[in-house]
């Protein structure tokens, strides 16, 4: 890979287009106006309450000329570093055939190192990064909607009790709109976002204009004396500044359905001028009305426009938690590809987008927590303590991941990449340790729910290995069996058969059970083994491979990529092409059902085993996962102890 070549502008889009030409100036503003939507939902939505909790939050600083002239200098050079310098000039290059985000970015590290001790810390580090985006996946819809429905109390405070209330109904219908997709919807989430980010300037300006000192602000010392002067206290409300670049992440999980140069126009061109304009100007309004720190942000709306603000801020909320809601669709499909996560039902909601999916059992999951979260913490200032940890931890694993992709990849220089290295740690982690003072006033939160996650996937990881093991342990190998037909050759039926497997050289127990008895072959047997690439699509001449093993057996190896969904018709369509003549609807299917047992000593102990066999019995069927047709099925059961 070349890093100074990022193929996002070759990589699909949401309408299945390809940015390739990206110079048509039609095509890239309507991309660029779809990834406004996508990608920025969540950092344009952070103005409601980032300020806020520098000033009036758990750990808020007295406003004060300089202190709010520090807030804002630090917010302004962490949108530059952090989103300008560090995402978008740097890690967006570390695309995984086009694709970003962390799990990608792991995914080339599984190429090349991983069989190291450090290689495999790594990949562990990567995967718990990914957990941990559950956790952001329910914090964000919870505070970004309650920040914006809290806009009634300014309103009517006579209604403030109906705050959480309503939340809660918010929340419970997106959840619930998840299954009917977000095809028609997804049309207005650009415009919105757009509108939002006009109401976001206009705003700002108008209140600058009123008071222009605060763009001395644009003067990192400014920023540097605040944490001087206020030592330790000026230290904590990092964590609050931090909340400016909440949804950073996305820029990069997003890079494969736009490309880097619609994010990085957008970026550059609207979101950030437009965020830096309306954190101005909640700073200009505290410097001449320090009263207003309990909400800076409707602070600057007028009275007549009080309504509709709320209900744009509630609209671009929402915006901003479907992204997120999407993202965590997005993730658990590829842990279940990697297999890091038993088969679930995955529905694809839409024909023409092809990155948009729902999946029940983790939706009404986030559903479940998110509205938990509501009801716990009550208020979108106390939902602030619980952020923030998750993000600063995947921050730094992306750029410890990155610094290795970099270094072993691509061939930078040791002294390049510690230097490069260096600067980002200097940044990521005062975010880090700001955001982990908060751990007991709610930030324990997301930590838990990565942590239990990542012990999930891990469960069923190892679980999966340890049955492989025991299957090929019990199972000879092709070769002996065909020794064994040679010698003692059962008596054949005309007809096709097709076998799935778990291992390219191994046996299928359901083809040893069928053959034990009923003493019978097909006169074709096809042994089927799916494949997960470590990239994210694998094209379709590069997804089968076919091998005539004689006797009238075949091996097919269907590969695809990690964000790619399985299916039995189209690997046989392609095996037709490589001149392998099977048809489904002409044969009969064989899978083997695994009966699992707990035995008196399980390997991985006994909670673990319990743990993965509720997994094993809650998970799709195999028929169902791929696609194949119910009444071809043939299912022979195997039974297993772990």
């Amino acid at each position: 890979m070349d890093p100074d070549n990022t193929r996002g502008s070759d990589s699909p889009t949401l309408g299945g287009e390809t940015t390739r030409n990206d110079h048509d100036t039609g095509h890239l503003a309507r991309l660029s106006m779809t990834a406004l939507g996508v990608v920025f939902g969540d950092i344009a939505t952070s103005p409601l309450y980032a300020v806020r909790e520098c000033f009036h939050g758990e750990y808020a600083i007295t406003v004060s000329h300089e202190n709010v002239l520090g807030v804002l200098s630090l917010m302004f050079w962490t949108l530059l570093m952090i989103v300008s310098f560090k995402y978008l000039s740097f890690v967006l290059r570390a695309d995984n055939h086009g694709e970003g985000g962390v799990i990608a970015l792991t995914a080339l590290l599984r190429r090349k190192g991983s069989e190291t001790k450090w290689g495999r810390s790594l990949l562990t580090a990567g995967l718990f990064a990914a957990c941990l985006l559950y956790g952001d996946g329910m914090i964000t819809p919870a505070i970004s909607v309650l920040s914006a429905v809290e806009g009634i109390r300014i309103v009517m405070p006579q209604f403030g009790h109906y705050v959480v209330p309503l939340t809660i109904i918010i929340l419970a219908t997106l959840f619930y709109l998840q299954q009917r997709g977000t095809a028609r919807v997804g049309r207005l989430f650009g415009p919105i976002i757009l509108l939002w980010l006009g109401v976001l300037a206009t705003l700002g300006l108008i209140q600058i204009i009123r008071n222009p000192s605060v763009f001395v602000s644009l003067f990192p010392w400014h920023g540097i004396d605040f944490l001087i002067r206020n030592k330790t206290a000026g230290f904590m409300v990092l964590g609050a500044v931090f909340l400016t670049v909440t949804g950073t992440e996305a820029l990069y999980a997003d890079l494969g359905h736009f490309g880097t140069r619609p994010i990085r126009l957008t970026w550059g061109v609207l979101v950030m001028p437009a965020l830096v304009l309306n954190y101005f100007g909640q700073g200009a309004l505290l410097l001449e009305h320090p009263e207003a720190a309990h909400h800076p942000f409707y602070g600057l709306v007028p009275s007549w426009a009080f309504g509709p603000t709320v209900l744009l801020a509630t609209l671009s909320t929402i915006v901003a938690s479907q992204a997120v809601i999407t993202g965590s669709f997005s993730v658990s499909r590829q842990a279940i590809q990697l297999g890091y996560l038993p088969r679930m039902r995955i529905c694809h909601t839409s024909a023409a987008h092809m990155g948009q999916i729902y999946i029940p059992q983790v939706n009404w999951l986030l559903m479940f927590c998110t509205i938990g979260l509501v009801l716990g913490f009550q208020s979108s200032s106390n939902l602030a303590a619980a952020y923030g940890v998750a993000v600063t931890s995947t921050m730094l694993i992306t750029t410890v991941l990155f610094c290795v992709v970099a270094q072993k990849r691509w061939g930078w220089s040791l002294l390049r990449v510690s230097l490069l290295a260096g600067l980002f740690l200097a940044v990521d982690l005062p975010f880090f340790c700001a955001n982990a003072s908060k751990i007991f006033h709610g930030a324990w939160f997301p930590l838990l729910i990565g942590a239990v996650f990542f012990f999930v996937m891990r469960t069923w990881k190892w679980g999966r290995e340890d049955l492989n093991r025991e299957l090929s342990r019990l199972t000879p190998a092709l070769s002996d069996l065909q020794k064994t037909l040679e010698k003692d050759s059962p008596k054949k039926i005309n007809g096709q058969a097709i076998f799935l497997t778990g291992s390219t050289d191994r046996v299928p127990a359901a083809l040893i059970h069928n053959l034990r008895h009923n003493k019978v072959l097909h006169s074709e047997i096809a042994f089927l083994h799916f494949k997960t690439a470590d990239m994210p699509r694998v094209p379709n001449f590069e997804k089968i491979e076919t091998e005539k093993l004689g006797g009238g057996f075949y091996r097919v190896v269907a590969t695809y990529g990690f964000m790619e969904t399985p299916n039995i018709s189209n690997a046989l369509a392609l095996a037709r092409e490589s001149g392998l003549e099977f048809k489904i609807e002409n044969a009969s299917l064989f899978l083997g059902r695994e009966r699992l047992t707990l035995g008196e000593h399980p390997k991985m102990g006994r909670r673990r085993a319990a743990l993965f066999l509720f997994m094993s019995r809650n998970a799709t069927d195999a028929a169902t996962f791929y696609d194949i047709p119910s009444d071809q099925i043939i299912e022979i059961g195997v039974q297993l102890e772990l």
